[in-house]
């Protein structure tokens, strides 16, 4: 009798391109393409921490290099892809600018847009234009946010970027689908990382997250880690347009 096999996790002998790697989620993601065998570029804008992160992975014997990146400046992000072939890209780069939306301002506006959405936007056409060019299979993976699927107080800015990428990726999936390169999100609930520390500082703001959060806690950049090397992976091959919510079941209202 002949059994069917587990599609391979592995990615040895592909190269891995993660953006925002220097920490938080980025850096996890990082870690996990690394582990799995990928030569892994951890691309960021901070040279300390990156050339941190970099240091830290090649003394556990894992292969990564470094690589300064502005994502927001698109001529440097299209000679990166131009530069070398990527097999995975991990965009984990994003910011946000918290405030009631009569409040917004057009530089607020045009800080979360532009990097959120425009500047993810043109690293997925530009990495899947050499992915398509080389005719090999190829992932792409944008960290979304739960907040692309919901709404949320003082979130209007950070929504609206978020849902755009989600129907951008939807978009790109069944043009670039017919060349095997998939594009997918990862939509993650509030994780504890450097940058959102002070909120969880806060004990009734906790105490409200805990409470949304169907599994009673906050995320941790290692519950995002599956997902990404699963997208990353062979064993997602049949996966593509969609997102995997990593929310603790806040939106299953």
């Amino acid at each position: 009798m002949q059994l069917p096999r587990t599609p391979s996790f592995s990615l040895n002998g592909r190269t891995a391109l993660v953006t925002g790697a220097s920490s938080g989620i980025g850096q996890g993601c990082a870690v996990a393409l690394a582990e799995a065998g990928a030569h892994v570029v951890c691309a960021a804008r901070g040279t300390e921490k990156r050339e941190t992160t970099v240091a830290a992975l090649t003394a556990r014997g894992f292969s990564a290099q470094s690589a300064a990146l502005d994502q927001n400046d698109l001529n440097a992000v299209e000679t990166l892809m131009r530069a070398r072939r990527f097999d995975v890209i991990v965009n984990s780069a994003g910011t946000a600018r918290h405030a009631p939306a009569i409040e917004t301002t057009p530089e607020d506006y045009d800080a979360v847009v532009g990097l959120n959405l425009r500047s993810a936007y043109f690293l997925s056409s530009f990495a899947a234009k050499q992915m398509i060019a080389a005719q090999r299979p190829g992932s792409i993976i944008h960290i979304s946010s739960q907040m692309g699927h919901v709404g949320g107080v003082d979130r209007a800015v950070y929504c609206a970027s978020k849902h755009g990428l989600e129907g951008m990726v939807k978009a790109m999936a069944i043009e670039w689908g017919p060349s095997q390169v998939r594009i997918n999100t990862v939509c993650p609930t509030f994780i504890k990382t450097p940058l959102t520390k002070q909120t969880f500082e806060r004990p009734e703001r906790k105490a409200w997250l805990e409470e949304k959060i169907k599994l009673g806690r906050i995320g941790e950049v290692e519950d995002i880690m599956g997902a990404v090397l699963y997208l990353a992976s062979d064993a997602s091959g049949l996966v593509t347009g969609t997102s995997m919510l990593i929310d603790g079941g806040w939106t299953a209202d």
